[in-house]
């Protein structure tokens, strides 16, 4: 493993990671405001957090750099639905799955990721709604073309609601595991719950992608 030395500390280059691991846990849980750079130097096993400013600028930066990881990471997922879809004959529903693997997968390695973006949502400061908007419209604009493209038959209007659905059914389960260990009164994160969880959002994702708009047509009654 290669290091590199700083001060009195031999910074690996794997701690670059366990910061991002570190603080991608403090700030789902604390906020921007409310958690301190020293904790998370101090969560990721290094002596001082000077040590921590050698891959970050600060905290702002660190912050981006959590949220651009994970959001990154789930756009590279979004962007391969159109390959697996070619390789699996066409079919989005196939393409659907293969895509929910990935990001499920993606979501247990990171459990507090869903929580770090739902937190950011709801942050006044200036500073996070840029970041969270420069971040994460390119995944919701992608999100749409490829709705649009995979055939739906939903009307124009109703796929960005689609889409908001979308979201909130597959990340909603991670970003608040309290609430789902009351409701569901098993622990959210075992292997067989995260399975049944994986297995749900395959059939209503099915089922949604391939009824499209039914009822759309019933006028509403008074």
């Amino acid at each position: 493993m290669t290091a590199l030395a700083l001060g009195h500390d031999v910074v690996p280059a794997s701690t670059r990671g366990a910061i991002l691991d570190a603080a991608e846990r403090r700030f789902a849980s604390r906020g921007f405001e409310g958690t301190a750079v020293r904790d998370i130097a101090l969560d990721a096993g290094l002596k001082n957090q000077a040590s921590l400013y050698h891959y970050f600028a600060g905290k702002r930066a660190l912050y981006e750099a959590v949220l651009a990881r994970g959001v990154e990471s789930i756009v590279a997922l979004v962007a391969a639905i159109e390959p697996l879809r070619a390789a699996r004959g066409g079919s989005p529903l196939a393409a659907a799955g293969a895509y929910l693997d990935g990001v499920i997968d993606y979501l247990v390695e990171h459990p507090h990721l869903a929580r770090l973006i739902q937190n950011a949502g709801h942050d006044e400061s200036v500073f996070v709604r840029d970041a969270v908007s420069r971040l994460l419209l390119p995944l919701y604009a992608q999100g749409l073309r490829v709705l649009s493209d995979a055939g739906i038959s939903w009307d124009e209007e109703t796929v960005p609601h689609l889409a908001v659905g979308l979201y909130h059914m597959i990340f909603g389960y991670f970003a608040d595991p309290a609430l789902m260990r009351v409701v569901l009164r098993d622990d959210p994160a075992s292997a067989a719950a995260i399975d049944r969880q994986r297995r749900f959002l395959k059939t209503a994702i099915a089922r949604l992608i391939s009824t499209g708009s039914a009822g759309q047509q019933e006028e509403t009654k008074p």
